[in-house]
């Protein structure tokens, strides 16, 4: 990446690692104020809870933003199973617990193949879907009922990396607009104890590798040394 690009009016393409506890709009933000220049959006939203790689666009680069967004993505993450919580992740308490006692390895494995493929998801309340023009997050967050429709997403591939009850580890390559979360609430009720996820990190956006990311302040640091 090339730092005179950054705030020239064609800007450039960004790979940021995200830190635990940023929103992508901190993110955005950050680097808004860094560079100042107004132009900057991010081509996929990470939770506050997940880390990984988030793509950001500057000035004419913004418009590449909906075509990355349509890439696949990679994620590699962890779920508890025999507890459930409301946001199916760390943001909200467990509300249920169940014995796990029975639970084989052989079991947790050979429920991968029910998700492959493109089928039907219905995302986490505690999310950005909009129903009737509001956020699902903020009807949530109020207590309010409400009911969200399902979707059809991809599930290019789902492997278990590792088990280590009650923890098991995975890493998903998926389509656009699918929800990990909800796919670790429907590994859970698949094997009739719940499950909530405990940690997501994106690892691939189409093309773009984590590895390729720079670490927030690292960029930030640069990029004032270059301006200076």
């Amino acid at each position: 990446m090339q730092f005179n690009n950054l705030s020239n009016e064609e800007g450039a393409v960004i790979l940021l690692n995200k830190p635990y506890g940023w929103t992508s709009f901190d993110a955005v933000k950050k680097v808004r104020n860094t560079l100042k220049i107004k132009k900057v959006g991010h081509a996929g939203t990470l939770d506050p809870l997940a880390t990984g790689l988030l793509v950001l666009c500057t000035q004419k680069k913004t418009k590449t933003i909906n075509e990355i967004q349509s890439w696949e993505k990679e994620y590699t993450g962890s779920m508890i199973i025999g507890k459930t919580t409301p946001s199916f992740d760390l943001e909200t308490e467990v509300d249920q617990e169940k014995d796990i006692s029975h639970i084989t390895e052989e079991e947790i494995r050979s429920h991968t193949d029910k998700f492959q493929g493109v089928i039907e998801q219905i995302p986490p309340k505690f999310s950005a879907v909009k129903v009737n023009g509001k956020r699902a997050y903020d009807l949530a967050r109020k207590g309010e009922e409400f009911k969200i429709e399902a979707k059809k997403v991809e599930i290019k591939s789902f492997e278990i990396t590792d088990i280590s009850l009650p923890e098991i580890t995975f890493k998903v390559v998926c389509s656009k607009g699918f929800y990990v979360r909800s796919l670790v609430r429907d590994f859970g009720e698949a094997l009739g104890v719940g499950a909530y996820m405990s940690a997501l990190c994106r690892s691939r956006i189409g093309e773009f590798q984590l590895e390729e990311a720079w670490e927030l302040e690292d960029f930030i640091q640069e990029a004032n040394a270059l301006s200076n």
